[in-house]
């Protein structure tokens, strides 16, 4: 059968730098697409010409964003007082603002009930997730548990920390509200307090303001406040005054915005923390949207805590140290006792350093430990549910051993980069009672994919009672487009008996549900199995291919459609199903390489071409090699957020006079990417070479863009002595 055709969405790699391209062409579908060929220069119609002559003047970029040695863009913090008030935007952030808006989910965070909060501290932070073109990391850390959590903070020890733009994509695709942290503490802490906040309100208020446009600029959601110093009497007086002000001024910059107030000094302004809320430190939080606890807490806090919070209860959010440093109620795998409590009495949650799983029990077995941690919770995590459309996932983790292209493994190196993370599902692990009999198992394996990195790999054994298997999925909470179009590819281990394959669709009744012509029967909800396309309906045709086909590599892509009137999506679920009954149980295993649930009408929408990029930055070095030159350069272009996922990056070309063949560079999630380090020829004495990007846009719904719609530069160069003209 023919290869199906590619929809992978990836991650840009932190490289050495590239030798000529020699590798065969890849079909490339779900990301962004830079090609370059190496051709004398010679008469040529249609895209822009940059040109450019070689000059290898130092030109450094501003180190705050970009790397000294390599000028990949890096994610930042301001480290004083002086840096915070100083800051403008400019154009070498832009690589740092989140490209990813924060997508709507059930329920919402402003919602009267209890949240989670997780406070990611790990080693001050900055470590591989400053690089926003991702990294060559071997087995780094992520969080994927976001379906649990509904506030995510970046902290670390550096006065202003601006959540690194990776993290706020990979949340903010997830619903999940993130917030940098403004942090004071030890004698310099505290000089900087007085310096802002023991004199006049407009030095507060400069403060203030600056921390709402660096949330509105870089696109994240609000702060985490945390004051460790003591504080004279004048600096205590404003301190609620500067958070109502903060507060204030975030409402205007980021709708929606939170600051949060860490339970640390006094009203008296002396540092001494509470491990709840109470008579001394209420003023904060009255000023403010929530407080965070200390860790130190016992049930007779949370039991004073209800009168002091009132109609308030949800925006306390009790501290729990996954470390379980000092007098702590749980910690670890025994965090659940934390929770249980607070969720007794209420509150919200706040969980500290979940990256102890990393960090304390090692890089192995990670992801097995990561599940197991967030699966002991799991029962006091209410689920969030999806509520837009469309809705895809190729279950990528946003990292991986090696890279994978239409179930092809195209690259084999270690990457990271959460910007690619794609929805993870809801994963399970069961075990009949005695560990006789079924057992269900769902996690992220790394050994195979459809595209990115990883896939969903289900295990287990459906019992001889029972003719199938419902793996619980994904939840959802949104009306049910009239036409409904779902995709799902998916591969059997070939060593054991085989299984039929079918996904689930539970509609909830809004007024009356009916499915084509058939009204649903009465009832919380209804179950849809729908029936594979044998192929695909004649609109779709040209742009969605391989329905009913296996690939090259034994991924089977099925394709439905659902017609549905007054109805509500709530749940997707796989089926797995024996063919013949049998007295003992049946083994299988089931990799998900995607699934995608789609409004069938907006297939039909008008895709729009992109414009040509431009480049900037542009920057020479001699070598790698011989009659070799380095060439860095940042490319820039437009093209609708709401309409593209990535962009997928391509070279082309080979040692002339061979034909230019393509080779993957990397993967941009905004609609700019920094080239590092391409090898490119040297050109010849009065002669020019030419260097060809494209630029692909990579669609939500994944089809794919004609080439003819790609934008395209040529960039024209020359050696300074040249005297020839192009």
């Amino acid at each position: 059968m023919p290869d199906l055709p590619s929809m992978e969405c990836g991650a840009g790699v932190r490289r050495e730098p590239q030798a000529p391209c020699s590798r065969p062409p890849s079909l490339c579908g779900d990301d962004l697409i830079l090609f370059f060929s190496f051709l004398p220069a010679m008469e040529s119609q249609g895209p822009p010409i940059l040109h450019e002559t070689v000059s290898y003047a130092p030109h450094p970029l501003p180190a705050r964003q970009f790397d000294r040695n390599t000028t990949e863009p890096i994610s930042f913090y301001l480290s004083s007082l002086e840096e915070l008030l100083a800051w403008k935007p400019t154009s070498d952030d832009d690589f740092n603002v989140a490209t990813m808006p924060l997508a709507n989910r059930e329920p919402p965070v402003h919602s009267k009930r209890p949240r989670t909060l997780v406070c990611h501290d790990m080693k001050n932070g900055y470590l591989e997730d400053r690089f926003i073109q991702g990294s060559a990391s071997r087995d780094p850390y992520v969080f994927y548990h976001w379906q649990y959590i509904d506030i995510f903070v970046y902290f670390s020890h550096h006065p202003v920390t601006i959540p690194p733009v990776t993290w706020t994509n990979a949340a903010h695709r997830n619903g999940v509200s993130v917030l940098g942290t403004f942090i004071t503490e030890w004698t310099s802490g505290g000089q900087l307090c007085e310096a802002f906040l023991a004199g006049e309100a407009a030095a507060y208020h400069a403060v203030a303001v600056q921390l709402g446009r660096i949330a509105h600029f870089y696109r994240f959601d609000g702060w985490l406040v945390n004051i460790e110093n003591t504080l004279s009497e004048a600096a205590a007086r404003n301190l609620p005054l500067f958070l109502r002000d903060l507060r204030e001024q975030l409402r205007q910059d980021v709708p929606g915005g939170l600051v949060l107030w860490y339970d640390s000094v006094l009203q008296s302004g002396e540092l001494k923390w509470q491990n709840e809320l109470n008579e001394k430190n209420r003023v904060f939080f009255d000023a403010c949207d929530g407080l965070f606890t200390n860790y130190n807490w016992k049930e007779e806090h949370l039991e004073r805590m209800g009168a002091q919070a009132g109609e308030r209860l949800a925006d306390v959010y009790v501290g729990i140290d996954v470390f379980a440093r000092g007098e702590v109620v749980g910690g670890g795998f025994e965090t659940d006792k934390a929770l249980r409590l607070i969720r007794k009495h209420g509150f919200s949650a706040a969980i500290f350093a979940p990256g102890w799983v990393y960090e304390h029990l090692g890089k192995e077995n990670f992801l097995q430990n990561e599940n197991r941690f967030w699966g002991l919770l799991a029962e006091l995590l209410p689920t969030h549910s999806i509520s837009t459309l469309p809705f895809s996932t190729c279950f990528c983790l946003g990292m991986g051993t090696g890279r994978f292209s239409a179930g092809q493994e195209e690259e084999v190196r270690p990457w990271y980069n959460l910007s690619a993370q794609e929805i993870q599902p809801l994963f399970t692990d069961q075990q009949a009672p005695g560990g006789a009999g079924s057992w269900l198992r769902t996690r992220c394996s790394l050994q195979d994919a459809w595209n990115g990195g990883s896939c969903l790999l289900i295990e287990g054994i459906i019992p001889p009672e029972a003719g199938h298997v419902a793996v619980r999925l994904f939840s959802f909470q949104l009306p049910a487009p009239p036409k409904l179009f779902l995709t799902l590819l998916y591969k059997l281990e070939e060593k054991l008996p085989k299984v039929a394959v079918a996904l689930e669709l539970t509609t909830r009744d809004s007024g009356s549900c009916h499915v084509g012509n058939v009204t649903a029967l009465p009832g919380p909800v209804t179950r849809h199995q729908p029936q594979p396309l044998p192929t695909l309906p004649p609109h779709l045709s040209g742009r969605l291919g391989g329905c009913g086909q296996q690939s090259t590599a034994g991924w089977m892509r099925r394709c439905y459609q659902l017609e549905l009137r007054d109805c509500a999506l709530h749940e997707l679920s796989l089926i797995l199903s024996r063919h013949q009954p049998g007295l003992q149980g049946r083994r299988f295993s089931c990799r998900l390489g995607e699934i995608q649930v789609l409004d069938a009408d907006g297939l039909h929408s008008s895709l729009p071409p992109v414009p040509s990029p431009q480049a900037s930055q542009v920057r020479w070095h001699k070598g790698p090699g011989a009659d070799q030159l380095s060439l860095s350069l940042t490319l820039h272009w437009s093209y609708p957020h709401s309409q593209a996922r990535c962009f997928r990056i391509h070279c082309q070309g080979r040692e002339l006079p061979q034909p230019a063949q393509l080779q993957l560079l990397g993967v941009a999630h905004a609609t700019l990417y920094r080239v590092v380090g391409l090898a490119v020829p040297e050109a010849p004495p009065k002669e020019s070479c030419r260097v060809e990007f494209f630029v692909e846009p990579v669609l939500n719904t994944g089809v794919a863009v004609d080439r003819s719609r790609w934008g395209r530069l040529v960039l024209v160069y020359s050696d300074p002595a040249s005297t020839s003209t192009y």
